[in-house]
C-alpha cells in the first residue's frame, strides 16, 4: 500500500509541475524513440531481404568459371583467367547431378539488344538469355501470360521467347503480346509467353527488360565469340545443402579435368551469401543505432536528475512535514524514486509508440513488409525506462531522505 500512496503522490506532484514534466518526458521519448525506431527499422528491413531471397531461393547455388565475375586485378596484380565453362561440361555437369538437385543451364546472349517491332522499339539495354526447362523454376520467374516453352521448342531451338513485363508495355502497351513477332539480334521471334512484373530487385532490373529464348536457340545465334555458360543448382533437400555442394564441387572438378592438388578452375556462390553480408551490415547498424539511442537517453537522465534536484529544494518543507509525521527515510526514497519512473515511463511509452511507427515508416520506403510490431523492443524500450528512472532518482531520492525534518521546516 505505501507504494501505491507514493505512486498516487509522484502523480499529484506531475500534475502540479506539468510543463516540466512534459519536458522532461519528451525528452525521455526522443530517445526511446531513437532506440526502438532504429531497431525497428532494422528488423523490418531484414524481414523484407529476407523474404527478397527466399523468393530467390536461398538453398541455390551458382557455378561459374573462376574470375568471370571479377575485374581480373587485386591489389594491382592479374589474377588468372580460367576458360569458360562450355556448353559440354554443362550438361555433363546436369547429367551426373543426383535427384536431390534440379539443375539449370542458360548463358547471356546479349545484354545491351534492342527488340522491335512494326510500332516500337526498346533501349539498347535489352537482356537476352538462353535458358533451359529448368530456368524459370530456378529463377522464381512466373509466366503470367502465354506459356512456358516446350519440349519440341527446347530441342529443335525454334524462334520462340518469353519476354518481361518491361519489354511487353514497351512495345505493345495494353496489347496482347503473345504470339506477335518482334526483331532481336537480326532474327524474328515469336512471343510465347510474358513474364510477371519483377521490379528492381537489389538493384537489378529483374527480369523486365529480359528476353529469354530456348537453349538450343541461343546456341544456334550467330556470334563472335564462345558462350559461357552459366549453371544454377537448386537443392531440393534443404537439409544436405552443404553435402549437395560438396558434391557438385568433386563434379565439376571432374568435368573441367581440375588435376590433382590443383586449385578449382570454377567457383561455386551460394545465393545466400550476400543474405549473410546483409546481416553482418544490419547488426553494425542496430549496434550504432542503439548506441545513438543510449546516448540520446544519457542525456535524458542526466536533465531528469537535474529536474529531481530541483524538485527536492522546491519541496524540501514537505520533506520535513512527513518526516515529523513519521516518514522513514525508505519512504521518502520510494517516494522520489516512484516519481522519477512515472515520468520516465510517461516518456517511454509516448517513445515506443513513436519508435514503432517511424521505424515501420523506414522499413516500408526500402522494400514491402507489413506492419508489426516489435514486442521484443518495446519490452526492452520499457525496461530502460524504468532503469533510467532508478538512476536518475536515486540521487535525488538519497539527498531528500537526508534532510533534517527541523531544518526542513524551517527552510524558506
Amino acid at each position: 500500500m505505501i507504494i501505491v500512496e507514493n505512486f498516487k503522490e509522484g502523480l499529484r506532484a506531475i500534475q502540479s509541475n506539468l510543463l516540466r514534466t512534459i519536458l522532461t518526458a519528451l525528452i525521455i521519448s526522443i530517445g526511446i524513440m531513437s532506440l526502438v525506431g532504429i531497431l525497428t527499422a532494422m528488423e523490418g528491413i531484414k524481414r523484407s531481404i529476407d523474404d527478397t531471397f527466399s523468393s530467390f531461393g536461398a538453398n541455390s547455388f551458382d557455378i561459374a568459371a573462376k574470375g568471370s565475375n571479377s575485374r581480373n586485378n587485386r591489389g594491382g596484380r592479374s589474377e588468372k583467367v580460367y576458360p569458360p565453362i562450355t556448353y559440354l561440361q554443362a550438361r555433363k555437369y546436369k547429367e551426373f547431378s543426383g535427384d536431390n538437385v534440379r539443375v539449370s543451364i542458360s548463358a547471356f546472349i546479349s545484354r545491351s539488344a534492342v527488340a522491335k517491332n512494326n510500332v516500337a522499339k526498346t533501349d539498347p539495354n535489352t537482356r537476352v538469355v538462353a535458358g533451359d526447362e529448368n530456368y524459370l523454376l530456378n529463377q522464381n520467374y512466373n509466366v503470367i501470360q502465354g506459356r512456358a516453352f516446350s519440349g519440341p521448342e527446347l530441342d529443335n531451338g525454334t524462334s520462340v521467347v518469353i519476354i518481361g513485363d518491361g519489354i511487353a508495355q514497351k512495345l505493345f502497351g495494353k496489347r496482347n503480346p503473345i504470339y506477335q513477332n518482334i526483331n532481336l539480334l537480326g532474327k524474328r521471334f515469336k512471343i510465347v509467353g510474358k513474364l510477371e512484373k519483377s521490379g528492381s530487385n537489389m538493384g537489378g532490373g529483374g527480369a523486365d527488360r529480359m528476353v529469354l529464348m530456348p537453349l538450343e536457340t541461343g546456341n544456334q545465334m550467330p556470334r563472335q565469340q564462345a558462350l559461357a555458360y552459366d549453371i544454377k543448382s537448386t537443392i531440393l533437400n534443404a537439409n544436405n545443402v552443404d553435402y549437395t555442394m560438396a558434391e557438385a564441387t568433386g563434379i565439376m572438378r571432374k568435368v573441367r579435368q581440375d588435376g590433382r592438388g590443383k586449385t578449382d578452375s570454377f567457383e561455386i556462390n551460394r545465393s545466400d551469401s550476400m543474405l549473410k553480408s546483409l546481416n553482418d551490415i544490419s547488426g553494425y547498424l542496430k549496434i550504432g543505432g542503439s548506441l545513438v539511442g543510449f546516448i540520446t537517453l544519457l542525456g535524458a537522465s542526466i536533465g531528469l536528475m537535474n529536474i529531481m534536484m530541483v524538485s527536492v529544494t522546491e519541496r524540501t518543507r514537505e520533506i520535513g512535514v512527513r518526516k515529523a509525521l513519521g516518514a522513514t527515510k525508505k519512504q521518502i526514497q520510494q517516494q522520489f524514486l516512484v516519481e522519477a519512473i512515472v515520468v520516465c515511463l510517461l516518456g517511454g511509452v509516448f517513445g515506443v509508440i513513436l519508435g514503432i511507427l517511424m521505424g515501420n515508416g523506414i522499413a516500408a520506403m526500402v522494400g514491402k513488409g507489413s506492419f508489426f510490431v516489435p514486442w521484443f523492443w518495446v519490452v526492452v524500450g520499457l525496461a530502460v525506462c524504468v532503469f533510467v528512472g532508478l538512476i536518475s532518482g536515486f540521487y535525488p531520492a538519497y539527498q531528500a531522505s537526508k534532510l533534517d525534518p527541523i531544518e526542513s521546516l524551517r527552510y524558506e
